[in-house]
């Protein structure tokens, strides 16, 4: 059902199935999927929302980017599937330096948070109340964000990594890792989120023993990483000495 007092841009493609409450405005070049419900005095513009999201009132989804280089180019914000987005929560389309911003599905944001241009944020990603991105930054599957974390341009999170509230991230996190403070600094293992992923333990007995390695030897980080290589078996153990390599702004450290 739309009501009647939304106002729907011509350019709008909006599937069957479709809420769309009072007072809401459904911008040029947008995709709603079917089951999408969108709340009153919401406003999209500039992008493709995937099946069954959750968008309540007063989102914005879509706005042009807050960087001063923005022109006006033609860009957009995807959102995948089953996605709740909750009450004053800004979503911002990318800039001509990648053309999308991008958020997988399953995801959940809480009231107030923040996804900047060019993000890639992917499934099953939760963000707790006024969590922030600046631009260009990547968040993995699977990662929880806790209150109020500010996490600094091209900063990467890696996928089941857990953020204590208020962490300030201005370096990269190893995937299933743990990390508070300001600035951000490795706590730990996200040992709830491998098992929730429904790792093996000889899996997570082996991730610990590569954290060990990593960061409590007397190798440097560079010859751990290369040490780890040439006897890895577990994927996550790849994956963390392979987010280590492809690291350019550097990785936090307990």
């Amino acid at each position: 059902m739309i009501h009647q007092t939304a106002i729907i841009d011509s350019s709008a493609q909006i599937e069957e199935n479709v809420s769309i409450g009072p007072y809401a405005v459904i911008g040029k070049n947008t995709v709603i999927k079917s089951g999408v419900s969108v709340g009153s005095h919401s406003v999209i513009e500039c992008a493709e929302i995937g099946e069954n999201c959750r968008i309540s009132s007063h989102a914005s989804i879509g706005a042009p980017p807050q960087d001063l280089k923005y022109a006006g180019e033609d860009t957009k914000i995807i959102v995948g599937k089953n996605t709740v987005v909750r009450e004053f929560v800004t979503l911002n389309r990318g800039t001509a330096a990648t053309g999308k911003t991008v958020i997988g599905s399953n995801c959940m944001f809480m009231a107030t948070s923040h996804v900047a241009h060019d993000c890639t944020i992917g499934d099953n990603v939760i963000f707790a109340n006024g969590v922030a991105t600046a631009g260009h930054s990547e968040v993995g599957e699977g990662s929880i964000i806790g209150g109020m974390v500010g996490i600094h341009q091209y900063a990467r999170i890696g996928a089941y990594s857990m953020l204590g509230a208020g962490a300030m991230v201005s370096m990269d996190i190893i995937p299933y890792a743990q990390a508070q403070g300001d600035r951000a600094r490795l706590v730990g293992l996200n040992i709830f989120g491998m098992k929730r992923r429904k790792m093996s333990l000889a899996e997570i007995n082996e991730i610990k023993d590569a954290y060990k390695i990593l960061f409590t030897s007397k190798l440097t980080l560079e010859d751990s990483v290369a040490k780890l290589m040439s006897v890895a078996s577990s994927p996550a153990v790849k994956e963390i000495l392979n987010f280590i390599s492809s690291s350019k702004r550097g990785i936090a450290r307990p």
